[in-house]
């Protein structure tokens, strides 16, 4: 059987959900209030009638013993509260007065009366039913109890001479005022709540309104295009929005630093596609020269058949070529590999060996320099020795001496120093420009013609070496780090070094 699609439902906003909730606990509060209010109201006038109920039942307690002689009680037909022989008449209107005899001699039926000034009659007797159901009252304690044909009365049961006397007074008095003081506390309730939730709606719209405009700014951002290009994150919070001692001002401190974040992300990425951009440029370039040249000397060897001095020419610069190309696909192909997180060899690599052997490498290849090798006392006594791939290691060594022959100019003094757990090239060239520093290890950053050497306008390599160097110390646990001004750069790269048994 196929489900039907649920309804949905919407959740209130915030707004409503405050609004509601203040309302609620106004609600809450008066209704509690009101409460305890009525059971204090009826409380106290139930004490007061309790009080007027044992100054009633004491009258009837002194009521004379004809009572039961006569067998009747027929008070006189006036609003007084004496009778023609001065005789005083138990309790006033609504009174209710029954007795049960137990004298010697009388066997008559019980009598009750209700002084009742209101009706033609100032007294009405009792029903059978109802003085069958005073008689169950209890002596002692003031009870609640619904007299047939009469009422709610509050009666008392006390016992004299002549037998049980139950009083009562009626509890219509009591029930009205109670009555009445619930309608108008529901009334009051209700008005209170409403205004409550119009007031409390008018203060939460107002004090939301920061909320919707760091919202606002929120929606615009969103509604900006950041597929592509250069990107722009000018819509900010306002500064009197982003006070963290206030909630909305940490939401709109944090959306701050969310869009300060995405900026410089963004910009990243483009800075990243800019460089993707220029290094297929560059590598374009880089490709189609040996390409160019193998082309052309493939066509020359094609055309010279018979000359051998032609053949072995174009043989030697197409294989020369060739490797240039093949040395710039493995860069790319290293850097593929470290970024896989592909392990590198972890063996123990003498750095001191290392070292000389680049050095007297490089010494060979540019002779115009001053190559100078440093190793502290210990580390010729004791030697150095790293935790790493000894071919990654070399290669590191080998680009940073490659970078320092082809960016400085001839005569300049190259010096390399072995610490502990790496080592230091320094040099004292020109160094590199102050904006391209915080750059230098960015794949496909290019140094400037500035920076060249000699009559050389164009920069050689793919922009490459730098950025194989931090990848592979980053490999190895390690850190590089570079400091340039004009007459000093400093490359300090720093290794695990090896423990050692003592």
């Amino acid at each position: 059987m196929p489900r039907l699609p649920r309804a949905r439902w919407h959740r209130p906003s915030l707004t409503w959900r405050l609004v509601l909730t203040a309302a609620a606990l106004v609600l809450t509060t008066s209704l509690v209030v009101g409460a305890v209010a009525t059971l204090a109201v009826r409380s106290y006038l139930m004490q007061r009638l309790d009080d007027d109920l044992a100054d009633a039942a004491r009258q009837s307690e002194r009521a004379p013993a004809q009572l039961y002689v006569s067998g009747s009680f027929t008070p006189p037909p006036s609003r007084g509260d004496q009778d023609d022989d001065g005789r005083r008449l138990p309790g006033g209107n609504g009174t209710l007065s029954a007795y049960y005899a137990d004298v010697s001699g009388y066997d008559g039926d019980p009598v009750g009366n209700v002084v009742d000034y209101d009706r033609d009659n100032s007294v009405r007797s009792l029903s059978a039913k109802a003085l069958d159901e005073l008689e169950t009252v209890p002596t002692g304690s003031p009870t609640t109890l619904e007299v047939p044909g009469v009422g709610h009365y509050r009666v008392q049961a006390t016992t004299t001479v002549y037998g049980k006397v139950v009083t009562g007074l009626p509890t219509d008095g009591v029930d009205g005022v109670v009555t009445r003081l619930v309608v108008w506390e529901g009334l009051l309730v209700l008005a209170g709540t409403g205004l409550a939730g119009l007031a409390g709606l008018v203060l939460v719209r107002r004090q939301m309104r920061p909320l919707r405009e760091v919202s606002a700014t929120a929606h615009a951002v969103a509604a900006l295009p950041l597929a592509e290009g250069e990107i722009s994150l000018e819509q900010r919070v306002p500064a009197r929005l982003t006070d963290e001692h206030t909630e909305v001002g940490q939401v709109g401190a944090a959306l701050n630093t969310l869009l300060a974040h995405v900026e410089d992300s963004l910009s990243a990425r483009h800075r990243s596609e800019q460089q993707v951009r220029q290094f297929v440029a560059d590598a374009s370039h880089e490709l189609r020269t040996p390409l160019a040249t193998i082309a052309g000397y493939a066509e020359l060897a094609r055309r010279r058949p018979d000359d051998a001095s032609a053949q072995q020419t174009a043989l030697g610069k197409v294989e020369e070529e060739s490797a240039r190309m093949t040395a710039l696909v493995e860069d790319l192909l290293l850097l593929a590999r470290l970024d896989s997180g592909r392990p590198l060899e972890q063996r123990p690599v003498d750095l001191v060996r290392l070292l000389v052997e680049a050095v007297s490498d490089a010494r060979v290849l540019a002779p115009g320099h001053r190559w100078r090798l440093e190793l502290p006392e210990a580390a010729v006594e004791d030697g150095v020795e790293v935790i790493g791939d000894e071919h990654r290691l070399h290669q590191v060594v080998t680009n940073l001496l490659t970078n320092a022959r082809k960016y400085t100019p001839e005569g300049s003094t190259v010096t390399v120093t072995a610490l502990r757990d790496g080592f230091v090239v320094r040099d004292d060239g020109p160094g590199f420009p102050p904006d391209l520093v915080p750059h230098a290890f960015e794949r496909f950053s290019r140094g400037d013609v500035a920076r060249t050497r000699g009559d050389d306008t164009r920069p050689s390599g793919a922009g490459l070496g730098l950025s194989l160097v931090q990848a592979i110390v980053a490999a190895h646990g390690g850190l590089v780090t570079l400091s340039s001004t004009p007459g000093d750069t400093r490359f300090e790269v720093r290794v695990a070094a090896a423990e050692t048994d003592e």
